[in-house]
């Protein structure tokens, strides 16, 4: 039979408990703090835990916790939480543009790099006072060369009718089509104007939109897509994973992509995020990061050297 609970039975229940409680000896349960580090996810997020969190900072009494997304309902998630007392990411992974957009509204704070040792490996040129850099690389064209038998040597490239229907691009780099279709057409990294009706028409003629790095990655794999803008790094990555491509630098020049990662201005556990700043530096991380991030089925063929990893890579402390 169930009894109901009554007011009384309930204050003689507390009573109880709270006997019980006092008759018990206390436990004292070490906890790990909690860091939560909003990144894009994917093989990268996967290469966070194998190489900075798990083996560098959890260690140290803190559980990392990722929180996945593409950078603009990063940058979204930041400036609605800005004005409360804490918000809900201790660390977040942005573009070099990215934070300058965050920093200049507020919502990730100036970086204190007396608690980053590591911070003196950082070039002069790729410090920011708002973003401890983690890798940079160069906006390159991957193509099929048994597709594509005449290496392009512009963005430009992209709008030939031979490739119709078999040009592709990422959703989450909006950012990057939109500047080179207007460095491609008489635009700059400032007026995107030119750029817009040929991205219109990039569109008609049939471009193919993935949803990811690695969307794109299995598309040049299976011949879907024969040509696409990318960066360097993952070039060579996906070279190494057997993925039929090559590598053009497009006349327009090469820009320069730099991530890293922002303190929100309202973190809850600055001292984790600042241990995570740190390890991310660390030569192991930087090496085993490049090594394990973006290659789609088997390991990579070979282990690239230091100094492929400085060269092709473009990571900060080898």
């Amino acid at each position: 039979m169930t009894e109901k609970i009554t007011r009384r039975n309930f204050t003689a229940l507390l009573a109880g408990a709270s006997v019980a409680t006092i008759a018990m000896p206390s436990i004292v349960w070490a906890q790990s703090k909690p860091v939560v580090v909003g990144t894009w996810g994917g093989d990268y997020q996967t290469g966070l835990q194998n190489y900075i969190s798990a083996p560098l900072v959890n260690p140290k009494g803190f559980d990392v916790v990722y929180d996945g997304a593409s950078e603009a309902p990063r940058k979204v998630k930041l400036l609605a939480e800005r004005r409360l007392p804490r918000g809900s990411m201790d660390v977040a992974a942005l573009t070099a543009a990215g934070s300058f957009e965050m920093f200049k509204n507020d919502a990730i704070t100036q970086i204190d790099y007396s608690r980053i040792p590591l911070a003196a490996k950082i070039p002069d040129n790729l410090k920011s006072e708002y973003l401890v850099p983690q890798y940079y690389t160069t906006r390159v064209i991957l193509y099929n060369p048994e597709k594509v038998t005449t290496a392009p040597t512009s963005y430009a490239d992209l709008w030939k009718p031979e490739y119709a229907g078999r040009v592709g691009v990422i959703d989450i780099q909006y950012q990057t089509t939109i500047e080179s279709a207007a460095l491609a057409f008489g635009g700059s990294l400032t007026d995107y104007e030119p750029g817009k009706e040929k991205l219109l028409e990039l569109k008609e003629s049939g471009v193919r939109v993935y949803p990811t790095n690695e969307a794109m990655a299995q598309a040049l794999q299976t011949g879907e897509c024969w040509i696409c803008i990318m960066w360097h790094s993952r070039g060579v990555l996906w070279q190494n994973a057997g993925i039929p491509i090559e590598i053009a630098v497009p006349s327009e020049g090469s820009v320069v992509y730099l991530t890293g990662f922002s303190i929100p201005s309202n973190a809850r556990e600055v001292d984790g995020a600042y241990e995570f700043l740190n390890a991310q530096l660390e030569e192991s991380a930087q090496i085993g990061f490049a090594k394990d991030l973006g290659p789609i089925g088997p390991k990579l063929r070979f282990w690239p050297t230091r100094r492929t990893i400085k060269e092709h890579y473009g990571l900060l402390c080898v």
